[in-house]
């Protein structure tokens, strides 16, 4: 069995010295592919190391030079993309047309940081005396440690090395053990397009062990971690109880809002489209569909439609447009919301039932007229579920999207402004699309509210959290 070379520390490739190794499955076939070494304690110690070396050095670099490294690092993963992708969906199964994307698409979420790097600019505060100059300072806040999760192991992972490295931070970041081989692509390009020694840091291990050490080391500043909420409720106490500034992007629970004056048929197709993308593995994914009651029916047969002419296949197939699930502990959740949505009486419109292997596949699956009570109601379902249910005016729909402590994405359609920005306004939510989707373009933040964690990857805000503020008062 092949055991993949996962470390890389202070610019070396080698193996974890951990006892323990973890099996990475094809999820189309549920075949074990390869197995990964892990990291043990000792290597933490030389990749802390070597990030508080990279730092000292990469700090000093300019923002000029920090910014052609980064381009070149997307020019290079660019051209590597489709070998890349092939590995996306070798590992985690989304189809290849859907991980070509993401992989492509990591270039310009380097290239957007490559150049927002270039023009951190800091200010100057007039005084109130003649002769002292007050300068504000934007520093990079120091060696960053990053948990990024395997439903979207290049585009997660990218915001946070290309965030780092733009602000004249090192990290260390830690991949998701079931994805690894993308990861360890994406960082190859880094480290091709002349990122020093130590700046850049991969690790794979014990994910509860890896995060703890790292957090309590005094080397680390600044911790990034997305992924589900009761871990990023455990690592942002810690992270707080060690004064480390902290980014949490954590689960979602999205409402897809559609109004009675919309084109129904358009609105389903787009919304089938969403739902269904990555196997509904994604935290921003649509998951409430409410529907107003005059168009419910037309838009239920319309949604179904388009949710049974989707191809579920091996993601390696062109024509797969909906790949197997991560791993079999996702199809055994996904039946189980659909069997408590079942029981306590909503109604099954299309697929339910798992294909039983080999694989990890569960079909589109729409459930109607969904009790408020059902488990896939009130729970982040990550699975290829849409739960439809009716509203009767926007002021109800507004109150019942916002009833969950999830607050990531919202969707909306209507043809009226006064609407449009009545939703906008209302939604309890980080992010809002209205009318089409319009979510998590490199130059736009990225990240919620409530229980779904807080502050921004994307845009400028991905940028700011990178940095610390110095005051400089100096007379004379």
């Amino acid at each position: 069995m092949r055991v993949i070379e996962s470390l890389l520390i202070d610019g070396q490739w080698s193996s974890g010295t951990h006892l323990h190794q973890a099996d990475v499955f094809n999820p189309a076939t549920g075949e074990q592919i390869a197995k990964l070494s892990l990291a043990s304690t000792a290597d933490l110690d030389r990749a802390l190391a070597a990030a508080q070396r990279g730092f000292q050095v990469w700090r000093k670099t300019s923002a000029y030079d920090r910014s052609k490294i980064l381009r070149k690092a997307a020019d290079l993963v660019r051209q590597r993309s489709d070998e890349i992708a092939a590995l996306i969906t070798l590992e985690q199964g989304k189809p290849l047309a859907e991980a070509k994307l993401e992989a492509f698409g990591a270039g310009d979420h380097i290239d957007w940081y490559a150049e927002e790097g270039r023009r951190a600019y800091g200010r100057v505060i007039p005084p109130r005396v003649r002769g002292v100059r007050q300068t504000v300072l934007r520093e990079p806040v120091g060696p960053v440690a990053a948990f990024s999760p395997w439903n979207f192991p290049v585009s997660q992972l990218v915001r946070k090395i290309a965030g780092a490295l733009a602000a004249g931070c090192s990290i260390i970041a830690k991949g998701p053990e079931e994805t690894p081989s993308s990861c360890i692509e994406l960082c190859r390009a880094f480290q091709d397009a002349g990122v020093p020694e130590g700046v850049l840091n991969l690790v794979f291990g014990v994910p509860a062990e890896v995060s703890d050490y790292l957090i309590r080391s005094d080397v680390i500043r600044k911790v990034s971690f997305t992924g589900s909420v009761p871990v990023g409720r455990s690592l942002g106490a810690l992270a707080g109880q060690h004064l480390k500034r902290c980014t949490l992007e954590l689960g979602g629970h999205a409402p897809f809002i559609v109004c009675d004056d919309v084109d129904v048929n358009a609105v389903a197709a787009l919304g089938a489209g969403l739902k269904f993308r990555n196997g509904g593995q994604i935290c921003a994914s649509p998951t409430r569909f409410y529907v107003q009651s005059s168009v419910y029916e037309q838009f239920v047969e319309a949604f179904c439609k388009a949710g049974a002419a989707i191809k579920l296949g091996d993601g390696h197939d062109a024509s797969t447009q909906l790949g197997p699930l991560a791993n079999p502990r996702r199809v055994t959740a996904v039946q189980e919301y659909v069997d408590d949505a079942l029981a306590l009486g909503a109604h099954l419109a299309l697929g339910g039932k798992g294909t039983g292997g080999p694989g990890f596949f569960y079909p589109a699956t729409v459930l109607t007229d969904v009790p408020e009570g059902a488990r896939v109601m009130c729970e982040e379902p990550f699975g290829p579920i849409a739960s439809v249910v009716r509203f009767d005016t926007v002021e109800d729909v507004i109150e019942k999207a916002n009833s969950l402590p999830f607050g990531l994405a919202a969707f909306a359609f209507t043809r009226s402004i006064q609407r449009a920005t009545l939703l906008a306004d209302e939604l309890e939510s980080g992010m809002v699309s209205i009318n089409h989707f319009g979510l998590a373009a490199p130059e736009t933040p990225f990240g919620g509210v409530k229980d779904s964690g807080y502050g921004s990857e994307g845009g400028s805000e991905g940028l700011d959290a990178y940095f610390t503020t110095k005051f400089v008062s100096q007379i004379g």
